[in-house]
């Protein structure tokens, strides 16, 4: 049974609840890459962080039941990890198994992705450290560590 919070990240996760504005969680994962570009109000819905947005004053934030909710369940994590697979596709990355561990890897459309992102001052570069920094809050620092290490072979 899932621990109640006063946050709205929880049942946004686990499909039951729109965001703000009235998307839920599966519409947000098929978005194409236009929709993932222009719109700017998402990325704090499908990586929530306990600092309010600058952006986004209004967005959740993770509390401490938020955080034992994606202790707890499974469900929650992997949906987040959907989350990331989406976020990656967008960047021309994915994951992928090397061996034993999970990598993040350039995929085949990286060079056209790349184009849109791996420049100065990028405002993706702020949605690629609220992505790490939300993973390793909400439990899953290996998959950050595997994002940030492709990341950093990038740069």
């Amino acid at each position: 049974m899932r621990q109640p919070t006063a946050s709205p990240i929880v049942p946004f996760y686990l499909g039951e609840r729109p965001d703000a504005e009235g998307r839920l969680l599966q519409m947000i994962w098929v978005w194409d890459d236009e929709t993932l570009e222009c719109a700017h109000d998402y990325i704090q819905w499908l990586f929530p962080l306990a600092d309010s947005s600058a952006y986004n004053p209004s967005a959740p934030l993770v509390t401490d039941g938020v955080l034992q909710a994606f202790q707890q369940n499974p469900q929650l994590r992997q949906n987040l990890l959907k989350s990331l697979d989406v976020m990656l596709h967008f960047y021309g990355l994915r994951r992928q198994m090397a061996g034993d561990e999970n990598v993040v890897v350039r995929a085949a459309h990286y060079a056209d992705r790349s184009r849109e992102w791996v420049q100065p001052l990028d405002h993706n570069h702020l949605r690629i450290t609220r992505i790490l920094k939300c993973l390793t809050t909400l439990g899953l620092a290996a998959e950050a560590q595997t994002f940030y290490q492709c990341l950093e072979q990038i740069y």
